[in-house]
């Protein structure tokens, strides 16, 4: 349909917050408490925020995913009681190891790094936790509104004024079937963004307003299934990490498995998960190939065998750090959680930056709406010199101490395992420095890393082995994971110049989509001359092809309202 005869309904807000994980509710929880206790006291006109939630998922929840083990400090940041309100807690974490992971064998490190040391730390389902903490806000009076995915932003200029919807109702030519209806505009004083990984709308807006950071942002892909064990295989809030086997050394990441709490069928709940950091060079790297590997470990194997799995997911992780956060604020507009690369990849752990960022965004929009009520001319306040508050807040937080420590970790892996360990070395003992003579150590897009074929082939991987009983197939995993497309819908991965697919990028990098995507998405169809098929229907939406595809012509946006995971337990 032409744009221009399309008529939208306008929604009308204070705030819009685009996405209900920890970090956008925990802006819209943070937010409601402060006008609340302002309020109370009487001290000057009433603030009575329209606030909004929206979420892509069918209900909060369904698309949250996460490893997990939570430092508590963040949520207590904005609820000090959250354990004595019933916040859904796995485990408190019981100890650590960390292995390294040969083929066959490997050995527990004598000592647990301090980075990867969870004492004080929760086993937790953010799946759980973010549905009961969904529950808090609305009894806030905060409307959360699921199955509302943002198509793209509503500018003024440079200035953003909401979030366009996206249409229901198109069929797969993005043709109007008999249901149709026009995504309607959202409008707010104030946006905030809190997407998640490689958000769609915030990709576009960093690239309209050059708000990268020193660095391009770097991501992992995470890969994760949930079993149940018996008790005695596993203790609950047992932590976990093996690095090494099965990633070349060429290749950089880990795994984990985390001890939970009781399963359905009365045995113990594990997390065990695989993470692959995107900037490999070999274009036949496959993430959940490396985790079913990663499962037929010795190690692993005593645990999972004989037990089932029950939830599968796959997600980006931003992996760069502080030099790769891209600038937060503008006129309209604040960037928050994974969104803004408010994760610690040295420490695994981004949940607690999560919900303090949520906090600084919260604390900054009321501050800027007091500022409004007094103001000769309220339309200026909310703008970027007003919400370049948070940015101040940040500085004086300890997320950007955190942060600052790490700075040149991921780095320092760019060469190699060995090379990266060394350099977690320097950056423990000198304060986050790489080297001792530089800092700011520099990284180039995940994308621009891969190593053309040069006339060689790319050989099939062979079978993995016992497929159906410790291993599985990505449409197996992606059955599990609960994802659920309407078919006869436009797809939302964008194939911005098919005739790359079927010709260049077969010949220079052999498809490598078909390796990356976790969820195989992307399928080398044999008959014929044999070419690459599209099955949108089982995205679980973890972003990596739009990160990694070599030629950046993967557009991946939000389909119709609701579709995709729908998590239980991860």
């Amino acid at each position: 349909m032409e744009e221009g005869l399309v008529d939208r309904e306008v929604m009308e807000f204070d705030v819009v917050i685009v996405g209900a994980g920890p970090a956008g509710l925990a802006t819209a929880y943070h937010l409601q408490t402060l006008c609340d206790a302002h309020n109370a006291k009487a001290e000057g006109p009433p603030l009575e925020p329209e606030i909004v939630v929206l979420e892509k998922g069918k209900e909060v929840g369904a698309h949250i995913f996460s490893g997990a083990v939570m430092d508590p400090k963040g949520i207590a940041e904005i609820m000090p009681d959250w354990k004595e309100q019933g916040a859904p807690i796995e485990a408190e974490v019981t100890g650590d190891e960390v292995w390294s992971f040969k083929e066959g064998g490997g050995k527990k490190l004598p000592f647990t790094p301090p980075s990867l040391r969870n004492h004080g730390c929760y086993v937790v389902s953010l799946n759980k936790l973010i549905r009961w903490f969904g529950e808090k806000v609305e009894e806030k009076g905060v409307a959360i509104f699921p199955g509302f995915p943002g198509r793209e932003l509503v500018y003024e200029g440079n200035k953003v004024k909401g979030v366009q919807l996206a249409d229901a109702g198109l069929d797969k030519e993005g043709k109007p079937k008999s249901n149709y209806e026009p995504g309607g505009i959202v409008q707010g004083k104030v946006t905030v963004l809190a997407e998640g990984s490689r958000g769609s709308l915030t990709k576009g807006l960093i690239q309209k307003l050059s708000l990268q950071g020193r660095n391009p942002q770097n991501y992992e892909t995470g890969v994760k299934e949930v079993w149940e064990v018996p008790k005695d295989r596993f203790e609950s809030g047992f932590v976990l990490h093996a690095m090494g086997w099965p990633h070349p050394k060429t290749v950089t990441g880990g795994g984990w498995i985390y001890g939970m709490g009781d399963g359905p069928g009365g045995g113990r709940l594990v997390s065990v998960g695989f993470v692959t950091s995107l900037d490999y060079k070999d274009p036949s790297t496959d993430p959940h190939r490396y985790f079913q590997l990663f499962k037929t470990h010795p190690k692993l194997r005593a645990i999972l065998e004989g037990g089932e799995m029950l939830d599968y997911g796959a997600k980006s992780l931003p992996a760069g750090g502080f030099f790769s956060m891209p600038k937060p604020t503008g006129d309209g507009f604040i960037l928050i959680g994974d969104n803004a690369g408010f994760m610690n990849n040295m420490r695994l752990k981004g949940i607690h930056l999560a919900f303090l960022s949520g906090k600084l965004a919260a604390e900054t929009i009321f501050e800027a709406l007091k500022k409004e009520q007094v103001a000769e001319n309220p339309a200026e306040i909310l703008s970027g010199e007003s919400l370049a508050g948070f940015r101040q807040r940040f500085e004086q937080s300890w997320a950007k101490t955190e942060l600052y420590a790490t700075r040149n970790f991921h780095q320092g892996f760019e060469k190699g395992r060995t090379a990266g360990m060394i350099n977690a070395a320097f950056v423990t003992l000198f304060g986050g420095k790489g080297t001792l003579w530089r800092d700011g150590l520099p990284s180039i897009p995940d994308y621009a890393t891969k190593e053309k074929l040069n006339g060689r082939k790319i050989p099939e991987p062979p079978k993995l082995p016992e497929l159906g009983s410790l291993t599985f197939d990505k449409v197996t995993d992606v059955f599990r994971s609960g994802t659920i497309h309407e078919e006869d819908q436009p797809s939302h991965l964008q194939i911005l110049e098919p005739d790359v697919c079927a010709s260049k990028c077969t010949q220079e990098y052999g498809n490598p989509c078909r390796f990356f995507c976790p969820a195989q998405v992307y399928e080398w169809v044999e008959e014929g001359s044999g070419h690459l098929q599209l099955n949108p229907s089982n995205c679980v939406h973890c972003k990596t092809c739009d990160i990694v595809d070599p030629y950046q012509i993967i557009n991946w946006v939000t389909p119709e309202g609701g579709g995709g995971p729908g998590y239980h337990l991860l």
